[in-house]
């Protein structure tokens, strides 16, 4: 019976009930969400006609029935003893085993239950084990079938809000619209820590309002700042924050409605994602920020080096983890930033990077959530060919160096970000005199000509204070001439489309992009 089944694919009571009818002997949960696992068998034991008997078991207290009451073999606090005391009985019942999973390594334990999983075929009992681990022992998946519980929906939250209101007899003055947004505020935490935010956001005015989304939303982010691959970012930059990348920002502008529910109505498929490919420096991660602002959506960032971990199967169960949490926060947008370190696969790792790479791969090809994959490149070279194909992103924007009028732009968004007037610069001087420079150098020039300024007698910042700052600069246009020059010939392909107006920057042949792959450490 060995096999594994994502919620996904069914809504998970309706499994686990299945389960219980076919007579499936071992069932392991996977979640860390004890409580709500409990109670949600429960409920499927009390569908059945006549009721089946429930009970528990853990370590510490023995055999305990549904309201904590001891029963038969209470005393039981050895698991080997436990499994005796379970198969002493005939009657059909549903046995949750807690914390079983710390008992793996007993090889008498192991026998045990997996004689005691073929004997019950015979009966109505199911053993349950309800872990926060999938490190299953082989010998043990094979008499089981195990199933992953993702993070409450939607539909649970509301639920668990109802019933704290209730409880709580606290006013509720949210708006429809707001009380929305406090269930899509709280899409990704469990269900305890759902609870624990509405609580204090109740206790805070006594009541619950729409001021209370933006405290759900930081306590989310808090929360997932703990989770192991993904980390939760405010949208704050918006397309006024970003010089240039016009082309950019008009496809996105024509989506920025994508997610509605108008969209869905008119039969528009929700878009998959885009890949930003550029040299360091252009504005990929700033631009991935920029799309959360725009289409005021969270902004999700996954840190592919915390997805591989020491124990077989580890690093691909976080990469299941961390993708299936994406989809219950959706509708949001997934950056993978620099995914070209992320994709390249190493031969010491017993082929680990590649099943990974893999798992996302599939998930970006088949995934229906409404999850915007932004995934940034600087190296061309190091990403395979099948990850940017069709299907997997909308569209593959390359990102050049700034034309004369983007440089102009970039310059006063520097400027104003920093409390300084645009206006009181010559702004055409100073882009003319940037030719070949990006926007994060454009960006340390002025701050750099702020130090200057500062450190004589706190002056005015002056147009020559930049000019003099560009001058000590050696820009990455010049220092890797040879490598953009060579990456031009990728845009020319029409491998992809450019994220600026067709422009040739003067002394700079070719179109809008320019690209770095990292050919040595020397280069970065």
């Amino acid at each position: 019976m060995g096999m594994r089944t994502d919620a996904s694919e069914q809504d998970i009571p309706s499994q686990v009930d299945l389960c219980l009818r076919a007579r499936i002997t071992l069932l392991i949960l996977h979640t860390a969400e004890e409580e709500r696992a409990i109670r949600m068998l429960q409920d499927v034991c009390g569908r059945f006609s006549p009721k089946r008997p429930f009970f528990t078991w853990d370590h510490s207290d023995g055999f305990a029935g549904p309201a904590g009451t001891p029963c038969r073999g209470s005393s039981a606090r050895d698991p080997l003893v436990a499994l005796e005391e379970m198969e002493k009985t005939d009657e059909a019942s549903v046995i949750v085993l807690k914390d079983f999973h710390e008992f793996w390594g007993n090889p008498g334990v192991k026998r045990r239950l997996r004689n005691l999983a073929q004997k019950f075929r015979f009966s109505r009992r199911t053993m349950v084990v309800v872990t926060p681990s999938l490190k299953v022992p082989e010998e043990i998946r094979d008499d089981a079938v195990v199933l992953h519980v993702p993070p409450p929906s939607a539909r649970d939250l509301e639920h668990e809000l109802d019933r704290l209101l209730r409880g709580s007899g606290a006013g509720d003055s949210l708006t429809p619209l707001g009380r929305e947004k406090l269930i899509q505020a709280a899409l990704g935490m469990s269900l305890n820590q759902a609870c624990r935010s509405f609580s204090k956001a109740i206790v805070r005015r006594g009541r619950l309002d729409d001021r209370d989304i933006d405290s759900v939303v930081s306590e989310k982010k808090d929360i997932l700042s703990q989770s192991e691959a993904l980390e939760f970012y405010s949208a704050t930059e918006t397309a006024e924050n970003v010089g240039g990348l016009s082309v950019l920002k008009e496809w996105l502008r024509l989506r920025e409605r994508a997610f509605s529910r108008e969209a869905r109505e008119y039969g528009l498929p929700s878009p998959k994602g885009i890949a930003l490919i550029g040299i360091p420096g252009t504005g990929k991660s700033l631009t991935a920020k920029m799309i959360a602002g725009m289409w005021r959506l969270p902004l999700l960032r996954l840190d592919v080096g915390a997805l591989f971990g020491s124990f077989v199967g580890e690093s691909e169960e976080r990469t299941r983890r961390a993708l299936a949490l994406a989809e219950t926060i959706s509708p949001c947008i997934l950056w993978i930033d620099e995914m070209e370190k992320a994709f390249s696969f190493g031969n010491g790792d017993s082929g680990t990077s590649q099943r990974v790479f893999a798992t996302i791969l599939t998930w970006m090809q088949d995934k229906t959530s409404p999850c915007f994959v932004v995934a940034t490149a600087n190296d061309i070279s190091a990403l395979p060919p099948e990850l940017l194909r069709k299907g997997r992103f909308d569209e593959v924007f390359f990102l050049d160096l700034p034309s004369l009028g983007e440089r102009r732009e970039i310059f006063s968004v520097h400027l104003r970000r920093r409390g300084l007037l645009p206006d009181d610069f010559e702004l055409d001087r100073l882009a003319a005199a940037s030719e070949g420079y990006v926007g994060a150098e454009i960006e340390q020039t002025v701050i750099d000509a702020m130090y200057h300024a500062f450190n004589q007698d706190m002056r005015r910042v002056t147009t020559g204070d930049i000019l003099t700052a560009l001058g000590a600069q050696v820009p990455l246009s010049i220092s890797q001439k040879e490598v953009i020059g060579g990456l031009r010939a990728w845009l020319t392909e029409g491998r992809a489309l450019s994220a600026s107006p067709p422009a040739t920057p003067a002394g700079i042949p070719g179109g809008s992009i320019c690209l770095e792959p990292v050919v040595s450490p020397a280069n970065r």
